[in-house]
Formats: structure tokens, sequence, C-alpha cells
């Protein structure tokens, strides 16, 4: 597969996103930047969700993954479902009774100003880093089918990309990342469902037998339920996807703004829950690849790759391969990356721009004034991602879907510990005291996590952002006062 046909492709899929990013841009103004108007159909975003939680990094190293874990990571997905009617059930309608723009501000209204800077700041860390480490993979990838046979430096591959990112996502906010989703959505599915049948025929398997020919391999275990010590063990795995869907969904700026471009809440559920029963099948077809890649490497007697994230790519532009399987490659890959990364762009920009800047309190009745300084915080989050992707640049070990989760677990632990301590107690806490907790909770974590595999054998897995979120709930409570105010029937 040559450069000018990954060129091509890319040029292709930007023009068709920055027509629908054009089109979305009409009449819009801080308010639909922010929130789409609240005017989005559920079902719009429902799909629109389904992609919205598909990376490019999802989309390279899940496949991979496969051939060191099998199918455990649905384990995972199972817990997500349970933890998106939570989201539903629990949060949405908190956040829309508030009518928020941004959901961090929920915790000044509960604690204070404290509690408030540090849910923004903790996402802001989340964001940038989780994003960037998702985003550089797929510039990496991008590296080896295009730049290093053109002589481009990575530098110039990830500023050209994220200058582009910025280009369609600068005017119109949330409504063009909906569109875009939805678009996005329809290319991973289809790309992925049409890679499978491409594979199977190449490796001699008919239509027919691709189920059994899948299900029969050696990676196709799904069920972990005999080693609890394991980091694979179901109940970890289970347990930890239900917090981690919370944490990375309801609790995240960047997700929940396409959700709280419903008309209402109640559009806000349907949403919700049905983009976590979809968002399983959809994984469940990228495992399903991950298994076939391994039966073609099996067949042509393909050396496997140091790493399991360069499995699929390298599979899809073998020289065996016909064209068409690395256009579709690079179709669902860069349908992933640049929605997901114009959708962290946008999400850091309306955090930063409301929750640290504090720019609608300050230049509310200054709607131009407002607007600069919008457009100013999204050419600064451009270039800081840019940046902390060059950094990341060689320096991934695991497979990016795990380094990933481990982060959120450090990151996200004080946002869920935060939200849950204020929907799930009627207490008030020091407020000036939270940021001191919010920082030591994830040290704390990373203590308990140490003292556990060195002493007890015990391999900490995603679960670690339970452990976080409850050392920041304890920190909480030492620090917190009787209220005689309801927080609980309240909010819940």
């Amino acid at each position: 597969m040559t450069p000018t046909i990954v060129i091509i492709t890319i040029a292709v899929y930007f023009a068709l996103l920055l027509g629908v990013g054009r089109l979305a841009a009409r009449r819009t103004d801080n308010s639909t930047f922010f929130t789409g108007g609240r005017r989005m159909p559920w079902y719009l975003v429902g799909i629109a969700m389904i992609g919205a939680s598909i990376s490019g990094v999802t989309f390279i190293s899940v496949p991979g993954m496969v051939a060191a874990k099998g199918y455990s990571y649905l384990q995972m997905v199972l817990g997500f479902i349970v933890g998106y009617i939570i989201i539903a059930m629990v949060l949405v309608p908190v956040f829309y009774k508030r009518n928020l723009v941004s959901i961090y501000g929920y915790l000044q209204q509960r604690f204070g100003q404290g509690a408030y800077r540090s849910g923004a700041w903790m996402f802001f860390i989340s964001k940038i880093l989780g994003a960037s480490v998702r985003f550089f993979v797929v510039c990496a990838v991008l590296q080896l089918l295009v730049c290093h046979p053109l002589g481009i430096p990575f530098e110039v591959n990830v500023l050209v990309t994220i200058a582009l990112i910025w280009l369609y996502t600068a005017g119109a906010g949330v409504k063009a990342l909906i569109w875009t989703d939805v678009i996005k959505s329809l290319c991973l599915i289809l790309s992925v469902v049409l890679c499978i049948i491409y594979i199977a025929r190449y490796c001699g398997i008919e239509f027919t037998q691709i189920p059994s020919a899948i299900f029969s391999h050696s990676t196709a275990r799904m069920w972990h339920f005999d080693d609890p010590m394991a980091g694979s063990y179901f109940w970890k795995q289970f347990i930890a996807g239900v917090f981690m869907a919370i944490a990375t969904n309801g609790l995240d700026q960047d997700m929940m703004q396409r959700n709280l471009a419903c008309r209402d809440s109640a559009s806000s559920r349907k949403n919700m829950i049905f983009s976590g029963v979809m968002q399983f099948f959809v994984i469940a077809l990228f495992l399903m690849m991950g298994t076939l890649l391994m039966v073609f490497v099996d067949t042509t007697g393909m050396e496997m790759p140091e790493k399991s994230d360069e499995l699929f790519g390298m599979v899809a532009t073998h020289q065996s391969m016909p064209v068409v399987i690395g256009v579709l490659f690079v179709v669902g890959l860069i349908s992933a990356a640049y929605s997901a990364a114009g959708s962290a762009l946008t999400s850091l920009t309306t955090s930063f721009t409301i929750d640290i800047l504090d720019a609608p309190q300050r230049f509310g009745d200054n709607a131009p004034r407002l607007a600069r300084i919008r457009k100013s915080v999204h050419v600064i989050m451009s270039l800081l991602m840019g940046a902390i992707i060059i950094v990341f640049y060689r320096l991934s070990t695991d497979d990016a879907i795990s380094a990933v989760y481990t982060l959120a677990s450090y990151t996200y632990g004080p946002i869920l510990g935060l939200f849950a301590y204020g929907l799930f107690t009627s207490r008030t806490v020091a407020d000036r005291f939270v940021p001191w907790v919010c920082v030591a909770a994830p040290l704390a974590s990373w203590a308990i996590q140490w003292t556990l595999d060195t002493y007890c054998g015990y391999r900490t897995g995603f679960e670690l952002l339970l452990i976080n979120a409850l050392v920041t709930m304890a920190g909480l409570h030492i620090l917190s006062l009787k209220s005689s105010t309801r927080y609980v029937e309240e909010s819940v």
C-alpha cells in the first residue's frame, strides 16, 4: 500500500469532516458550541456515542490484544453496560435538573470552589494525557505508512494532523462532534465488518464458517473465573468496568457534553443505555477481527510484531492483501482518531473556558469577548496536545488500551470519589483542603497497589480506579462536617 493511496484516503475523509463541520457551524454561538443548543435527537446522539467510545487506540490495540489476553476485555465491557445504566438513572437527571453546561459545576454547588476547581483540573489532566496517549498511537501508524517513506519528521506529522482536527472543530463545537461521531460510527462498523470478510476469505474461510472458525480458536476465551489473583479475573474486570464507565463517561465532560445536547433528561437516558449496549457488540467485532488476524499470521507464517498494537496494521498493509483492506484500515483508523481528538479538544476548550478561566461569569454579557477567549483556548489546547503526543512518542511498552485505562485509574479516581461522596452523603467538607485530598489519593493508591503486589502477590488491575475513589472519599470524610441539608434526597 503506497503513501499516495493513504494520503488520498485521508484527504477524502477530511473533506467530508470539514463539510460536516461547516454545515454544523451555521448559526453557532457560544451556547451551541458548548451544548449543541440542547436540540439533538436522542437516537442521533446514541449512534454518535457508539463511535465516541471508540478511539484510534481501540481500533489498533483491541484486535492485537487477543494474542495475549483473548477476549477477557469483554468482561470489562459487560461492566460498562451496568455503568452506563447507573449514569442514565443517577447522574443524567442531576445534571439536567441543575442545568449544567460543565458537569463540574455540580461540585461547586455541592461543596464549594475548591472541590469545583479540583474536579476541573483533574479532568483537564486526565483528558489531555489520555487523549494524547490515544492519538500518538495513531500518529505512529501514519508515520510508518506515510511520513517515514516520504522522509517527513514525526513532529511535522503531529502538527499537521492536529491542525486539521482544529480546523473542523473550531467553529461548531458539540454539534459538529455529534454529526462527525455519527459518520465515525458508521465508517468504523463498516470497515471492521468488511475487513473480517476479506481476511476470512484470504484464509480460505467461507462466510458461513466465520463464526465457528473464530470461536473455536484458542484466542476466543472470554471468561476467567479460575485465578482471583490475576488481573483478568472476571469479577475484578467486571466491577472495574462498572466504575470505569461511570468515571470516564458519566464524570467526563468530553462524553457528557454529548448527552447534555439532548432535549431533556429522558432523551439523554435513552441514548446512554442504547450506546452502552451497542458498545459491547462493536468491541466484540474488533476482538473477532483480532482472532482472524492471528489465523492470518498462522496461515502465512508471518512473524508476530514486537508490539501487539502493530498487528492489525501489518496485516492490513501486507503485500499479499488487496489494496481495499489497506484503505479500509486507514478509513477506520482516521475516522476513530480524528473524531476522538476533535472531541477531546472541544471538551478541553469547554472545561478550561468555563471551569478554570470562569469566562462566562466574567464576560457573560460580552459575547464577542467570550467567543475570542474560547477560540484562543481552542488553539492553545491543540498546541498542548501536539506537544504531549511528541513527548509520548515511542515511550509506550504495553498495549495502548491498557495504558489508557491504567492512566485513567489514577486521574479519574478523585473525580469519581468527589461525585460519589457528594451524591450519596449529606455531609459538607472543609473545601479548602479538597485539592490536597485529590493529589494525595492517587499517590496513596499507587502505594497500596505496590504493597499488595510486593507482599501479597495480588496484581491490581483496573480496579485501581475504585481503590483511588475510596481513598478520596475517606479523605473527604475526615474533612467533613454533618450538614442539615438533605443532599442525597435532593440529587438522586
